[in-house]
């Protein structure tokens, strides 16, 4: 219930005044039945503009951080992101991969839609970054299609940092759904994983129109608090190598 009540009634309506969002592929997600919607991630806000545009409920999977917080902020995000239909992953522990892959099968065997962020953060600066095989194996395990989502404008409407929205055109658009049952069978198998996962990025980027660098997000904000980042240019210039080379079909020999 209360999914639906922050979606039409508490907070849809400020959204759609401040983004006055448009809707783009719409047709591409599918009326039943399970599917991954595979976003950039430029702000907090993709988890709120794409469901609230999306007809059908979608589960994300999120840090169990949002959940573990403790006085009056703390109970808030609980209740929050709990009422939102957000599964809480624990992504620090030694299982921390095989417990988020429990997770999303469960959801999607469950015939729901699964929302997740293959960069596995967002962006630190607008481009859009290597992304990583988690999705490649949810996707290579259960056998659903795998929808690519870029979310455009969040990023003006809540930049890093800032504390406040601003009013700023929001765009989402949808992809066609990839299907990768060519690769049947091949789950586990590293260069198959990599090359699911960068075939997805690559659609993402020819979506969003994002400059791509084929290194993860999390590396170069983990940079960042040490030094300057260094520009990255030169590595953006190159497509993920998921596009080109997306329908080989790998040895299945390769570790």
């Amino acid at each position: 219930m209360w999914y639906w009540l922050f979606k039409y009634v508490l907070l849809g309506p400020l959204l759609w005044l401040m983004g006055r969002p448009t809707f783009e592929g719409g047709e591409n997600i599918p009326a039943h039945g399970p599917a991954i919607l595979a976003s950039n991630h430029r702000a907090v806000l993709d988890s709120f503009y794409l469901p609230l545009l999306v007809r059908r409920r979608i589960t994300f999977l999120a840090k169990s951080e949002y959940f573990t917080g403790t006085g009056f902020k703390g109970g808030f995000q609980r209740w929050f992101f709990s009422s939102v239909g957000q599964v809480p992953i624990d992504r620090t522990g030694a299982d921390a991969a095989q417990d988020a892959l429990n997770a999303g099968v469960r959801v999607l065997g469950q015939g729901k839609l699964l929302g997740i962020y293959p960069e596995g953060t967002r962006s630190p600066d607008g481009r859009l970054y290597k992304g990583k095989t988690g999705l490649a194996r949810l996707a290579l395990e259960t056998g659903v299609p795998v929808i690519p989502v870029a979310m455009i404008g969040t990023d003006r409407m809540n930049p890093i940092g800032s504390k406040m929205w601003r009013p700023a055109k929001i765009t989402v658009r949808i992809g066609e759904p990839i299907d990768f049952s060519r690769f049947e069978g091949m789950g586990g198998n590293r260069f198959v994983e990599r090359t699911v996962t960068d075939e997805v990025m690559y659609a993402l980027m020819q979506l969003s129109g994002q400059e791509y660098v084929d290194i993860y997000a999390a590396t170069v904000k983990n940079k960042a608090g040490e030094a300057t980042v260094p520009s990255l240019h030169a590595d953006a210039a190159e497509p993920p190598p998921g596009g080109p080379v997306a329908d080989r079909v790998p040895d299945s020999r390769a570790g």
